[in-house]
Parts: structure tokens; sequence; C-alpha cells
């Protein structure tokens, strides 16, 4: 049994670790998170009560508050950021706070408490376009949002401590993750809850925009692989799938689940700086580490829009108020 921190732990990928973890692990496990708009305490609800699991609400730029909740643990494994990049190029400001000043506040409590392992969880938005290639750890980092460049730097802060203090940081950087739990601002559970609802589904350009799909479970039993692995301190992993889809292909197969209408895909002005293509070439954690992916795209998406479409109980508040007020800014007049 591990004493685990897990910051960002309410949110989707964070909070299906916890719930893997609790599940198949046992561990004790601290949640450590602000609860903005995608922090949700119900993506935690059937652990509410359970012992191992302690929630301190707090922001991971509190020193103090990351200094005392990371003493005495085992690991820790830091999910807390602002994600959405949408949102990025609406209010670039607070992606910086989160994602590079969160992150460093992090890596100092860890630095003081000598923790013995720092999971780093970054992403394939730091590489930018993937061109022809999928890219490998060593590509250089051409992030093109505000999101994609916070995260770019912490993911080299979280290095730094590595190579500067001898932290023991591990980071991953995986492909577009998609499941139960996520906020309905992400592309495929917008797509399925606006279908579900008879609402259009906005469709950036053309939607020939292509990302590799990995389900969450999956990123997260690599995760567990990551954490558990010995001698990959200060080391980068990509995580991938080969599921490859464009965002057009993506509404047209939901609609298909949902048995609606392919009239409601309505094509919008693009976004600024939009990725044409991300892709990962993650043959690094399956040779080294003997990781592989479970699921195919097919199989998750026709999972995940049935669990969307069974817990309506749990999406429906989370599109009101302030994501209302948000989809309003983001989509007015072009849907």
């Amino acid at each position: 049994m591990a004493r685990l921190v897990v910051t960002g732990g309410m949110g989707f990928i964070g909070s299906a670790f916890v719930r893997r973890r609790l599940a198949a692990q046992g561990d004790d496990v601290v949640v450590v998170d602000k609860l903005t708009y995608a922090g949700n305490p119900n993506n935690l609800k059937d652990h509410k009560d359970d012992p191992r699991l302690t929630f301190v609400k707090g922001d991971v730029c509190d020193r103090k508050l990351m200094e005392d909740a990371v003493r005495g643990a085992d690991a820790v494994v830091h999910f807390a950021a602002e994600t959405h990049v949408d949102r990025s190029i609406l209010d670039a400001g607070s992606f910086v706070v989160t994602d590079v000043v969160g992150t460093y506040s992090v890596l100092e409590a860890c630095r003081k408490a000598d923790v013995p392992r720092l999971l780093h969880i970054s992403t394939d938005e730091v590489y930018g376009e993937a061109g022809d290639t999928p890219c490998t750890e060593s590509a250089p980092l051409m992030p093109k949002s505000p999101y994609a460049a916070s995260k770019a730097g912490a993911d080299r802060l979280a290095w730094s401590y590595h190579a500067t203090y001898g932290l023991p940081v591990v980071i991953s950087r995986c492909t577009n993750n998609y499941g139960p739990y996520q906020h309905p601002e992400k592309l495929i559970p917008l797509f399925a809850t606006n279908a579900i609802e008879g609402q259009p589904l906005p469709v950036y350009g053309a939607g020939g925009n292509t990302r590799d799909w990995i389900h969450v479970d999956d990123h997260c039993a690599a995760l567990d692989v990551l954490l558990a692995a010995g001698g990959v301190e200060g080391e980068v992993f990509n995580v991938g799938a080969d599921q490859e889809r464009d965002v057009r292909t993506v509404g047209e197969t939901i609609l298909r689940i949902l048995g609606k209408p392919a009239s409601i895909l309505r094509s919008v002005e693009d976004r600024p700086g939009h990725v044409s293509r991300h892709a990962v070439d993650w043959s690094k954690i399956r040779t080294r580490l003997g990781w592989r992916p479970a699921r195919t795209f097919e199989e998750g998406l026709r999972e995940t829009v049935d669990w969307y479409r069974r817990n309506e109980w749990w999406w429906k508040p989370v599109k009101s108020g302030e994501f209302r007020d948000y989809y309003q800014v983001q989509y007015r007049g072009r849907v």
C-alpha cells in the first residue's frame, strides 16, 4: 500500500486515475483540487465515504498547502492544470498561473519533502504540429496555443528539477483522452451530449483536423506502469493508441451510435492556431515497459457515448450555469 498525492484529482483524468488506484491497488490517496469549473466532486461520488481517500480543497499555487500535502508521500501524480485550448485563447493568463506557477509550487514541495517519485502529466500538445511523422520524445517543442505553451513550460520546468536537484521526475505526454466524466467543453462529450439533446455539433472549419484518441482508462494504465517502473527518472514517455480520427469522422460516428441525423453537424469558423495533426510515436513505453492500450477507438467510443446517454444526472448540471455562458461566448452566432 502506498500513500499517493494526486493533484487535480477531481478532474477528468485525475479522477479516473484515483478511482483506478482505490479499486485495484488499495492505496491511500490524498486528492488536492481547487474545484474550478472542471473539478467535480461527483467524479468521485462512489468513493466519498472511502476512508482511504482524503480530499484537500486548495490551489496548487499555494506553497504551504502543497508542502503539507506531500509530506510523507510515496509518490505525487501531478494532473492539476487548466487544460482547454479554446479557453486559453480567451484567457491565457490563468493558464500561465496554474500550469507553470502551480507546477513550480508542486516541484518545490516535492523537492523539500524528498518525494521518491513525481509523475508529471504533460501532453502531446507541447509538440505542436506532428506533420507527416508522429512525434518522438526528442522532437522539438513547438506549442501553438497558450495552453500548449503553458504545459510546455511546466514540462521543461519539471525536467529541470531532475537535472538540477535530482528530483525523481517522470514525464508523460499523452494524446487526446476521452471517456466517462469528461467535461462537455471537450469534443467527444460535447458532441455526444449535444446530439442527445438534438443540438448542433460545432465542427471547426472542414473538420479535417486529426487526433490520436485514447480511452482514459488506457491512459491511467500507462500511468500505473510509469509510476512503478525503475530506472526511468528524468525520462519522458509518450502515451498513444494509434487511433487517429479527424473531427468530422468522430462526429459522424457519434451520430450513428445515437441514431441522429448527420445534418446536425455544423461547420463553424476555425479557431486561431488550430493544430492540423497531433500524433506521437509511443514505441518507447511499449518496448521499454511493455504497455499498450486495451481498447480500439470504436469500442471505447461506443462505451463512452452509452455512458453519457445513461448518465444525464452527471452532465446536465455541468452544462448549465458557467458552461452555458462559456458556450455562448465561444459559439455565439456560429451554430
